[in-house]
């Protein structure tokens, strides 16, 4: 077949829109044509078309398509990943691959995300200068992130509202599928002593301190007087917020005698805490009012539904370590690998309030747990 060739012209009859089943005919050999390496196949360009959590765009010219682009929605955030943008060869320098951009931002905005990062090649510099130039910013490296070795440098924009808070805590990924709240607790730990050591051995010892012994399935997940009494015990000033102020996860299992422990190891954690000087009593707070407490040096670890972030009907923790008006900015130890995801991802989330008040409840009885942590004054 005769290749076209585009004209910056063209770029004015270019039309960006919605990409459909039938389209991705069109986009393998487009994707071929573009990439070396890191290539999406047919099977994904399906995936995406169906996922309700990706937004694929195409640019059409001359009854063609000559470019895509695929956003991702982080499930409960503000937050949108430019994940691929793909322009032919034949029509670059033509503005399509900003036209593209600024409709990805349009799609985000129009999904109430306010932020849009991205991962680009350190060698492309003709993708660089188009970010620059429209108002992303270099958030940080990541070394031998493509197939070839090749470096990615982590850009991002905010797309409307205030400048985004970006707190200081360090971010760290949970390696485990139940170590959720220790490496929550790692973070924070890591934020008011910058010399704890934050590896995979003290995220399981961590663990073993807090975990609740069971759930429905697996290894135990961890309650808040658990993380509590294990971040008291390392010197920090702990407080719990809990309703209802009960035993946790009961219901998570059938078997009485399995109940019968966990409700005695959570007896035996809230001992633990008197001694520790941990406090409690007082009802968990709102996303507002936890915005306060960060205002006033706290960090706080946080019980949500995953369902609400990765759509997984489980309890889940997250780390709350700064705000901005609107918004609690998070992190989250949890990497759904099989959706690519990277620490850019999941670090820094913005969390509307009104979103965070909803996935900040687990199980059927809503419950609501909050470890608040402090440095400890001396």
């Amino acid at each position: 077949m005769l290749a076209v060739s585009f004209v910056p012209d063209l770029i004015q009859d270019v039309t960006v829109r919605t990409a459909r089943p039938q389209d991705v005919g069109a986009l393998v050999p487009l994707e071929n044509r573009c990439f070396t390496t890191d290539r999406m196949s047919r099977r994904s360009f399906r995936r995406f078309l169906d996922s309700p959590t990706a937004r694929l765009l195409v640019a059409e010219a001359d009854d063609r398509i000559a470019g895509y682009a695929l956003i991702l929605l982080r499930r409960g955030t503000a937050l949108a990943r430019l994940y691929s943008l793909a322009v032919d060869p034949e029509a670059r320098g033509t503005g399509m691959a900003a036209r593209l951009l600024k409709a990805c931002e349009q799609a985000a905005f129009d999904d109430d995300r306010i932020v849009l990062r991205l991962e680009v090649r350190e060698d492309n510099a003709a993708a660089l200068r188009l970010y620059a130039r429209s108002g992303y910013r270099r958030c940080g490296v990541v070394p031998d992130y493509y197939e070839d070795g090749c470096t990615a440098i982590r850009m991002e924009k905010l797309l409307h509202g205030p400048s985004l808070a970006a707190g200081q805590a360090p971010y760290y990924a949970q390696t485990t599928e139940f170590t959720c709240g220790p490496a929550c607790a790692m973070m924070a730990l890591k934020h008011f002593d910058t010399s704890f050591e934050t590896d995979t051995l003290t995220e399981l010892t961590l663990w073993r301190e807090a975990t609740t012994i069971y759930l429905a399935s697996g290894h135990g997940g961890c309650g808040p007087f658990g993380l509590a009494t294990a971040a008291a015990r390392r010197g920090l000033q702990a407080e719990v917020r809990l309703s209802p102020d009960e035993p946790l996860f009961l219901n998570s299992v059938r078997d009485p005698e399995k109940q019968e422990v966990m409700r005695v190891v959570q007896e035996g954690y809230r001992r633990d805490a008197q001694v520790l000087g941990v406090t409690s009593g007082a009802p968990p707070l709102s996303a507002r009012e936890l915005a306060g407490e960060i205002e006033d040096g706290a960090l706080a670890l946080v019980l949500v539904s995953g369902y609400r972030m990765f759509g997984r009907r489980e309890p889940h923790w997250v780390l709350v370590h700064d705000k901005d008006d609107r918004h609690l900015i998070i992190h989250d130890p949890w990497l759904e690998h099989e959706r690519h995801e990277s620490p850019a991802d999941a670090a820094n989330l913005p969390i509307p309030d009104a979103e965070f008040d909803r996935m900040a409840k687990w199980g059927r009885t809503g419950v609501r747990a909050q470890v608040l942590l402090r440095k400890a004054q001396h």
